[in-house]
């Protein structure tokens, strides 16, 4: 199982002491989200008192930018998501069904490579896809996972091949599935097979392992985001449920692990909250409105 420090308790959905919020930042499936993958009224509604009262709201989510129609009507103000774990900024102004790649930290074709090659050796019957910035290409093995069929299938060294019908696409992330390896198992196992070159995490319950360039996750790229905005860690208030938010949950100084969250994200976020199908966000949401209100 994957490591985090652990860091104090605060009670469920209670607000540590510390600066103004001027930005949320939460993660979508099995955080914002019900489990139905809808956005209760409640959330809604506190979202766009968070905007009214001057914070900003962002999704970081593992999500592509073409799954964001879940969510795309309540941007409200900004309209920006960090999409594939850090590896885009999206533009959702357009509403459903429409987005702009604001920033894109692509996975170079090379270490794609390598990690294909290297997972094959460690983990044999792993299969794989590629996420572009144009749509999913996927192995003849790799399982029906997704929301939507693979734009491309063959195997992972022609998908990553330099003379490839989607060569141009910049390459968003690489996923990796094991249809018998436990999940936490194959994490840590896939980490110690790449010792570092590549950012390997996870957020599903399968042992699906999804993979970035150096450097990027979603933590990497809301620093980003709030250091073009003037906003400090202290400011910002974060959002997850699995492994693949641990980095933003540390990094944020106040940050709130949902009831339903992995044992590594409750060790590692500072606050506690109710499950997603309990509008854990929203709890906080509104006791952090309230709280400024009477500062």
């Amino acid at each position: 199982m994957t490591s985090a420090t652990p860091r104090p308790k605060s009670p469920a959905a209670s607000v540590p002491h510390r600066p103004k919020a001027r930005l949320i930042a939460t993660d979508l499936d099995g955080t914002l989200l019900r489990d139905d993958k809808s956005v209760s009224d409640r959330t809604v509604a506190a979202l766009a008192a968070a905007e009214r009262a001057g914070i900003e709201v962002f999704f970081v989510t593992g999500r592509p930018a073409r799954w964001m129609d879940v969510v795309s009507s309540h941007v409200h103000g900004h309209g920006l998501a960090i999409c594939g774990n850090g590896a885009a900024v999206v533009d959702l102004h357009d509403g459903s069904g429409g987005h702009r790649f604001v920033k894109v930290r692509e996975l170079r074709r090379e270490d794609a490579l390598d990690v294909v090659r290297l997972l094959r050796a460690a983990a044999p019957g792993t299969s794989f896809a590629v996420e572009r910035t144009g749509g999913l290409h996927h192995e003849p093995t790799y399982p029906p996972l997704h929301l939507e069929p693979g734009e491309s299938i063959a195997p992972a060294e022609k998908l990553l091949a330099e003379d490839s019908d989607n060569a141009t696409q910049p390459i968003l992330k690489v996923l990796a599935f094991h249809p018998e390896i436990a999940p936490d198992d194959f994490l840590v196992m896939a980490r110690a097979a790449v010792r570092g070159q590549v950012e390997i995490t996870r957020s599903s319950p399968s042992a699906l392992l999804e993979i970035s360039g150096p450097g990027v996750s979603k933590a990497s790229t809301l620093e980003l985001c709030c250091a073009e905005r003037g906003i400090t860690p202290a400011e910002v208030v974060a959002f997850g449920d699995m492994p693949n938010d641990i980095e933003m949950l540390t990094w944020a100084h106040t940050s709130y692990a949902m009831g339903n969250a992995h044992p590594d994200v409750l060790a590692a976020a500072s606050g506690r909250t109710v499950a997603n199908n309990e509008d854990g966000v929203a709890v906080v949401i509104e006791r952090i409105l309230s709280e400024q209100q009477e500062q």
